[in-house]
């Protein structure tokens, strides 16, 4: 048996031995967390600057969420969809009425709620628009990330995710992001969705040109097809609005939704969209053992709370004024440049002096973390809970590596 006191070199050995290497994780070693900073199995504290790819918006163990947990766990943890709990129509209903859409359908990861966007969309585009069968197409954009499962990375352009794991679910068009040409023209009468992120977070934090969703959604309502929003990532305050698609004033037809809604507490995630789309199914064709079970929907209903009061969204749009102010005056100090929007930036480090992996390595040590992407690039997604003063010190160890 592994000791909980394990230091942090036998830690990750016994990780390394024990584990398939899909990951390749910093030397990190993570034994409590807080707020905006967690502590390793050695006792040094770490400034948290990826907040669990947008899981944690709220930060470790908020208390409100935890409370929420720890009450349902001496109630009901699971009944399955087969019965109905106490929990489940309070948050259809507040997070329905947080989208603004009529319906709510929960699942557990963020990939199945991508893999049940796709299938309502399919369905809607047979039973609804009149598809021939077998012929619904869906539009999606390249450097996209929605998931890992094998009809998800059918339509990666990332060879890390997509090569060695075919054959391939046909069935989707890659056009590249943020074309709105490109994106209209591959408009046929089979298409019955558009699946896109707001922002494209795995990308490198990469924000498409201004107006381009307003055209998105005119192109979807002239040929009758369903927009479909990833807000996995970006949604739930992560850029100062509820939903990352609000800065652009679009609405979509469906919400797709994870990661924070969750608490980084449980796996929660949702499909959102009117009756008009998602009540296309029908008993029987779609479900999940763990999906809209009563400790999901608790930490849920607290979670749609938290967002209710507007707090979060505001901490986010006026800390990430200052978080891309910091990062911004290191552009041409070996950084190229910063994309993003709230709390959430892709900051592109000078090649020619380390690599994304390296930047982080060095942060780490410095006591900050971060995640690398593609190269050279970091990304940085605090907690919401983030102080200005911590912001600030991040950027000040950030721009300490770049100087050497």
């Amino acid at each position: 048996m592994t000791s909980v006191d394990m230091r942090t070199p036998e830690a990750l050995a016994e990780a390394e031995r024990w584990t398939a290497h899909n990951y390749h994780p910093l030397p990190v070693v993570v034994t409590e967390a807080e707020g905006a900073w967690v502590t390793d199995v050695d006792g040094r504290r770490y400034l948290d600057m990826l907040a669990g790819y947008s899981a944690l918006n709220f930060g470790h163990r908020h208390p409100g969420l935890i409370a929420a947990a720890h009450a349902q766990l001496d109630r009901v943890t699971l009944t399955s969809r087969a019965f109905v709990h106490d929990q489940f129509g309070e948050f259809c209903q507040s997070l329905a009425q947080l989208c603004g859409k009529d319906l709510v359908l929960p699942m557990n990861t963020g990939a199945e709620a991508v893999e049940t966007a796709i299938k309502v969309s399919r369905a809607w585009g047979y039973r609804v628009k009149g598809v021939e069968t077998d012929r619904a197409e869906i539009i999606v954009a390249s450097d996209n990330f929605h998931g890992r499962t094998t009809t998800i990375v059918s339509f990666s352009t990332d060879p890390d995710a997509r090569n060695d794991f075919g054959p391939y679910t046909p069935g989707f068009v890659v056009v590249p992001y943020g074309d709105l040409t490109a994106l209209t023209d591959a408009i046929t009468p089979n298409t019955v969705a558009v699946l896109l992120e707001p922002i494209q977070g795995e990308a490198g934090v990469l924000v498409p040109p201004a107006g381009y969703f307003a055209g998105v959604r005119a192109a979807c309502d002239e040929h009758n097809v369903l927009l479909v929003a990833d807000e996995i990532q970006s949604g739930l305050g992560r850029t100062g609005r509820t939903f990352a698609i609000e800065h652009e004033g679009v609405v979509p037809d469906m919400y797709v939704l994870g990661k924070a809604l969750g608490g980084g507490i449980v796996p929660v995630s949702a499909v959102a969209a009117d009756r008009a789309v998602l009540g296309v199914l029908k008993p029987g064709e779609h479900g999940s053992t763990f999906g809209g079970n009563p400790l999901a929907c608790a930490v849920g209903i607290e979670v749609v709370r938290l967002l209710a009061t507007g707090e979060f969204q505001r901490r986010s749009a006026e800390l990430g004024e200052r978080l891309h102010e910091g990062l911004n005056a290191l552009v041409g100090k070996g950084v190229v440049t910063v994309r993003g929007r709230g709390l959430w930036a892709g900051v592109d480090i000078d090649p020619a002096l380390m690599t994304g992996r390296q930047a982080c390595e060095r942060l780490a040590e410095r006591g900050v973390l971060a995640k690398d992407t593609h190269g050279s690039t970091i990304r940085l997604a605090p907690p919401l809970v983030v102080t200005a003063e911590e912001l600030d010190h991040a950027v000040a160890q950030l721009a300490a590596i770049l100087a050497g």
